[in-house]
């Protein structure tokens, strides 16, 4: 399924709708704009395995670009707009872009790149004129919206966060077979886990260059649905969305659930959300206390799963398995999983005994662009259809899978294994706490100390009351060893878009001193 077949029977329905304005697209209009786009892309001279790449905040646009690259045989890559000039040149010349279309709000960095990407045949904007680009508009407007003569099914090469060195993206292999015939894995999967279809409203305030918003929003164009698109994301704003059109579907990140927990509750409860059926979380293991909280909330609609960009495997598991298994992210969806010691040669490691995940699939069903050192790494030593994004977790005696970390965030202190998710889980909901990271510091005795940096609330006033009051909260709800030595207090902590901690950053801040 893809819009051209919604667009047939249900001309008139929204595909998309921008939250903070109503604005619709059609299917109608989605699927004849994306016919025009790839019109255009063709005359340029893409053919299929070609790369077009988009710059532009959340906007209808974004999914034109997206379905006509998936209707040509192209790769689509979205580019994070919060990236430097010189960052956002690297990756369009590392995906090899042949056409590059940014929204006018972008303008500024869309200029500063023109320079830097040389080998750019074609450059489009839309919303406004862009220096150094053609209009949008007058490319669709001069072309057929006719069909193709081949329609083959593209794909997208997205970009790891880069949280050590440049990013890297994550190339699959194209698929062999047309836009309206069937085969697409995360439709497949979450369509029928999740219970996507003609009814759904889906509601998504993550950007669209990361994986989960392009792709999910692509399901629900699919199988023909509406999605609620908003710029960003806002507790208060989310709520009103869902209330307004009755949204039955939405996903989320754990930041998203703190800052809405966090509201007052005369504002929580002021907006209907009992349309919702559905509301999926990933990108992030969310804190036991937070989950149970939206539990309580929303009911038992919480659905989670955990992948990658990469795809190279997922687990699921909805609200009743997870009371039965707080703190699990569920059983394998998608791959056999295997928890392997990297210091023994990537033996496999008995139920209950931590280690680095591992999904086996019948082949790796990607490998990074223009990196095969980083390709191999991610593959078992010894099961080359074995692959890792790094994630370190164990499994119960029922094959239920529980995160502790990533491998590249794990503190060791005295020899000493310590997981900073599980002290940022501690005191993430501690009303005096409005955001936390825990990163381990070089330590001359000990090789790393535990250290938590502190953004307070609104109006909280920091020193060592209150640091000490909050290392005896850690301290009475988990082993001591794990507890911080000190804590810092800073206004604000660097998140990604989606809400993801960039851990590195941080930690820069500290290993710069020494």
């Amino acid at each position: 399924m893809f819009p051209g077949v919604h667009a047939k029977t249900h001309p008139d329905k929204a595909a998309i709708i921008e939250a903070e304005t109503g604005r619709a697209t059609t299917y109608a209009e989605l699927d004849e704009r994306s016919l025009r786009l790839a019109r255009v892309l063709a005359d340029a001279g893409l053919r299929r395995g070609d790369h077009v790449a988009f710059l532009s905040e959340n906007a209808p646009e974004v999914f034109e670009v997206y379905w006509a690259a998936l209707r040509s045989g192209l790769y689509v890559t979205g580019i994070n707009h919060h990236l430097a000039p010189a960052e956002v040149a690297y990756i369009v010349n590392d995906c090899g872009a042949r056409a590059l279309i940014v929204g006018a709000s972008k303008a500024e960095l869309a200029t500063d790149v023109v320079a830097e990407t040389p080998n750019v045949q074609l450059r489009l904007a839309f919303g406004g004129a862009v220096p150094g680009h053609g209009s949008y508009e007058d490319a669709l407007a001069g072309v057929t919206a006719e069909p193709l003569e081949s329609q083959p099914r593209g794909a997208d090469m997205l970009y790891s966060s880069g949280t050590t060195g440049r990013p890297k993206g994550i190339k699959p292999a194209l698929p062999d077979r047309q836009v309206d015939e069937p085969g697409d894995m995360f439709t497949a999967v979450f369509g029928k886990i999740y219970g996507f279809g003609e009814d759904t409203v889906y509601y998504s305030p993550a950007p669209t260059y990361h994986a989960a918003p392009l792709r999910f929003g692509g399901i629900v164009q699919a199988l023909g649905g509406t999605l609620v698109m908003a710029k960003k994301f806002d507790a208060v704003a989310a709520l009103e969305a869902i209330a307004q059109h009755r949204v039955t579907h939405s996903q989320w990140v754990p930041t998203m659930f703190v800052r809405m927990l966090k509201l007052p509750e005369e504002v929580r409860t002021a907006y209907d959300v009992s349309s919702l059926r559905v509301a999926v979380h990933a990108a992030a293991p969310c804190p036991v206390d937070v989950k149970q909280q939206m539990i309580d909330w929303w009911g038992p609609i919480l659905q989670e799963y955990y992948s990658s960009t990469e795809g190279n495997g997922i687990t699921l598991i909805d609200s009743e398995q997870w009371l039965r298994k707080p703190g699990s992210v569920g059983k394998a969806g998608l791959g056999v999983i295997h928890i392997c010691d990297d210091d023994a040669g990537g033996k496999e490691l008995p139920v209950g005994e931590v280690g680095t995940v591992y999904f086996e699939r019948e082949a790796v069903p990607f490998e990074y662009h223009n990196d095969p050192e980083k390709t191999r790494a991610g593959q078992h030593p010894d099961h080359e259809n074995w692959s890792t994004t790094g994630d370190v977790g164990y499994l119960d005696d029922e094959g239920y899978l529980y995160l502790t970390d990533r491998k590249a965030f794990m503190i060791i202190s005295g020899g000493v294994n310590i997981y900073p998710q599980e002290v940022e889980d501690c005191l993430t909901l501690h009303p005096k706490v409005y955001d936390v990271a825990v990163i381990g510091i070089p330590d001359p005795e000990m090789g790393e100390q535990v250290k938590a940096v502190v953004q307070p609330a609104h109006g909280v006033v920091i020193g060592p009351e209150l640091e000490a009051e909050l290392l005896e909260f850690v301290r009475e709800r988990i082993a001591r060893y794990k507890a911080p030595r000190s804590i810092d207090f800073t206004d604000t902590l660097p998140r990604s878009a989606t809400g993801k901690l960039v851990k590195h950053q941080i930690k820069e801040r500290y290993t710069a001193k020494v």
